[in-house]
Formats: C-alpha cells, sequence, structure tokens
C-alpha cells in the first residue's frame, strides 16, 4: 500500500491583483534553465500596503486541476481552479469586478496543508465569475470563480509568506502570526461558508 493521498483543498483561497506584486518567488532551476524542483523559492513581496485578500468556498464543489497544453519542446501546463462561493451579496459582487478584470494569482491549500500556486510571473491568468441566484424555493445561490493559467509545472508549492488582513501567513506550516485570525491560527476553516463576510471586503485599487 502507498502513501494515502487526500483529495481536493481547503475552504479558504487567497488572491491578489498582480500589479499588487513587487517580487516573485522563483523556480529553482538546473543549467539548461529547466525547473528542476516544484516548489517556488522565496516569498512574494507587495507594494506597500497591498493584503491578500480571501474567499471562503464550497469544498466540495471546489477542485484544482492541472493539463498539458502545446507541443513539444515547448509544452506548458494549464492550472485550473473551479471556486465555487454559496452566496451572491454585496461583498462577493464586488470581488467579482475586482476579479475579473484584473491579471491575479491565486494561492490555493490542499488538504495535506500545502500550498500552490495558481497564475504565473510569465502569463497572463484568465479569471471569470459567473452568479447565480438559484431557482424556485429549493434552489441554490452560488458565486463561482474560473481561473486558467498557464505555468511551467502543475500548480507550483509555495512555502514563503502571505501577507493578509489577519495576519501573515507561513505557508511552509499554515500558521499566523500578528493580526486577528478569528480561526484558532491557522488557515483551515476560516469563516461560516455562505455569508457575505467569506470575501474579506478590502478588495484592494
Amino acid at each position: 500500500m502507498g502513501t494515502p493521498e487526500l483529495p481536493g483543498i481547503k475552504r479558504r483561497v487567497y488572491y491578489i491583483a498582480k500589479n499588487q506584486i513587487v517580487k516573485w518567488p522563483a523556480f529553482i532551476r538546473d543549467d539548461n534553465g529547466r525547473v528542476s524542483s516544484s516548489t517556488l523559492s522565496g516569498s512574494f513581496t507587495l507594494v506597500a500596503d497591498a493584503k491578500w485578500h480571501y474567499i471562503v468556498i464550497l469544498a466540495d464543489k471546489s477542485q484544482l486541476t492541472s493539463e498539458a497544453q502545446g507541443e513539444v519542446p515547448s509544452q506548458t501546463q494549464l492550472n485550473k481552479a473551479t471556486l465555487v462561493h454559496p452566496g451572491v451579496g454585496p461583498s462577493a459582487s464586488a470581488a467579482s469586478a475586482y476579479l475579473n478584470n484584473s491579471d491575479n494569482v491565486f494561492v490555493v491549500e490542499d488538504m495535506k496543508g500545502n500550498f500552490r500556486i495558481v497564475g504565473s510571473e510569465r502569463w497572463m491568468t484568465k479569471t471569470t465569475v459567473a452568479q447565480d441566484n438559484g431557482q424556485g424555493a429549493t434552489g441554490t445561490t452560488s458565486t463561482t470563480i474560473s481561473v486558467e493559467a498557464t505555468d511551467e509545472i502543475p500548480s507550483p508549492f509555495y512555502v514563503g509568506t502571505l501577507n493578509t488582513e489577519e495576519g501573515v501567513i507561513d505557508c511552509s506550516n499554515g500558521n499566523v502570526s500578528g493580526g486577528n485570525t478569528n480561526n484558532g491560527g491557522n488557515t483551515n476553516n476560516g469563516g461560516t461558508s455562505g455569508d457575505d463576510d467569506d470575501f474579506d471586503g478590502n478588495l484592494g485599487d
């Protein structure tokens, strides 16, 4: 029997527009320029006063995938995230305007506590948002964020830091320092699904 693999992603996803990033973490490369590690080196450096924003999603309806694209020797990976939030309130709608009109990068945490990057310094990220107000008494509401981002490898692993409104997250262990985490000092279960507060509300410029 092999090592158990835990499918799915956790409920809190972080995002920011790329124009808020001053310096990106880097790939480790071999002598031929080929990526030699799936883990990025270093941390994101943001412009003054910028913070990562978050979305709380329905984990059972959201996913992270990756597929090859292009032809040898120029193949890349198309990394995709489908992020389903249960609400359609003012904050969700405001976040839609931010995401639709920005080149963004997303940070997704898998069930093993690994943080993965969707979005590249080299290629533009395509982000689209759809809302459904439900149908009839038994219908359900949702805001669905679809992300497509080309990269050199499947969603790179990230062990640097994220400067958020709640504090600084150490992505090597999920611990949060400073700020008000409201979730026991880790990133696992922030927010209550369905609340409009599941978007952090401070959506940047």
